[in-house]
């Protein structure tokens, strides 16, 4: 096949490819990456090769499962930042809904272990069969399977409350992070309760900070003192309770809990130790 024709055929896969491995991995420019080395890899090949879509498929998969391997050995900040507006008005509301939407994925993805979010990403996301998976994997399709099944039911945990509960806590929760992204004071008044507690993990305090801060105004103007902070959170269920995770380029650092009572936050708690919560996604 010429070079100029493959180099065609290789172009119009290329966006499928990318969006592949940036949901794999969460970081773009490792995403473009991978996609060009598989580009690399297929010029190089004098093998002739009957399913393009499959054969790239796999390599592109067997590329990101190396570099998640690796971070999993060796943790490391790797998914994209992006910086969300705090108006909510118009299309750029939609664009600020999609944004945190497609952030919470990656975090809660972030959760799984290498095999799982590979299973998960190619058979749920990307519609790719067990027994096409297995080989990118080293294990059987049965076994690849149980990983995809395990992936979606951490990924669509159910919540931990009911309906009505799962709403006024969710509202609540959103309330806040609206508030405290726009260091708005008056707002964040609004959705404390007067005898908040606010607690928190040493590691998760800036220097001078209480571990333990009492009553409203106090817990408001700690949230307003780290609205910076706030604009890399984003709201998923942390062990089926709609909750806020902070990242650091991405990556998930701190978990944030809340109990809500009559649509007032009574009390949050912040944790430096994400890998204790199980973080999932809404199931609807």
């Amino acid at each position: 096949m010429r070079a100029d024709s493959l180099a065609l055929m290789f172009e119009q896969r290329r966006d499928r490819l990318r969006r592949l491995a940036h949901r794999m991995l969460g970081a773009t420019a490792e995403a473009e990456d991978v996609v060009q080395e598989a580009w690399l890899r297929l010029a190089r090949t004098d093998a002739v090769i009957a399913d393009l879509d499959g054969w790239l498929t796999t390599v592109v998969s067997r590329l990101c499962l190396d570099l998640l391997r690796a971070r999993a050995r060796r943790p490391e900040t790797h998914a994209d930042e992006v910086d969300l507006p705090t108006t909510d008005a118009g299309p750029e509301a939609e664009a600020l809904q999609a944004d945190s939407v497609e952030r919470a994925v990656l975090v809660v993805l972030d959760a799984l272990g290498p095999e799982e979010r590979v299973a998960f990403v190619l058979h749920d996301l990307f519609a790719v069969p067990f027994a096409e998976i297995a080989p990118v994997l080293g294990r059987t399709p049965a076994t690849t399977k149980k990983l995809a099944s395990r992936a979606r039911q951490r990924v669509n945990a159910p919540a931990a409350m009911s309906t009505a509960d799962l709403v006024e806590q969710r509202a609540a929760v959103a309330a806040f992070l609206r508030a405290a992204r726009g260091g708005d004071l008056v707002a964040l008044l609004e959705v404390l309760a007067p005898d908040v507690v606010r607690t928190a993990d040493p590691a998760a305090l800036t220097p001078g900070m209480a571990a333990v801060v009492r009553g409203a105004r106090e817990v408001a103007e700690g949230a307003v003192a780290l609205r910076q902070r706030s604009r890399e959170a984003v709201m998923v269920l942390v062990d089926g309770r709609p909750g806020l995770v902070l990242t650091r380029v991405g990556r998930p650092i701190f978990v944030l809990t809340f109990q809500v009572r009559e649509g007032r936050i009574t009390a949050y708690d912040v944790s430096a130790t994400p890998e204790r919560f199980t973080l999932s996604l809404p199931s609807s």
